[in-house]
């Protein structure tokens, strides 16, 4: 399922969480979706399953 449709990286893929050759972020497991910060102040996609969240 997709996530975010972007040009360029604004958002950086985490946990279970693909990116496709144009950039969009796709989950690659069912579950809760996640944006925090990482490094550098960039903006962190992630998915956690079920069980964590």
């Amino acid at each position: 399922n997709i996530i975010v449709r972007q040009r360029g990286t604004k958002h950086n893929p985490g946990q279970n969480v693909g990116i496709g050759k144009d950039d969009t972020l796709y989950a690659l497991t069912d579950g809760v979706v996640n944006f925090h910060k990482g490094r550098k102040n960039r903006s962190i996609v992630s998915v956690l399953p079920e069980a964590e969240a």
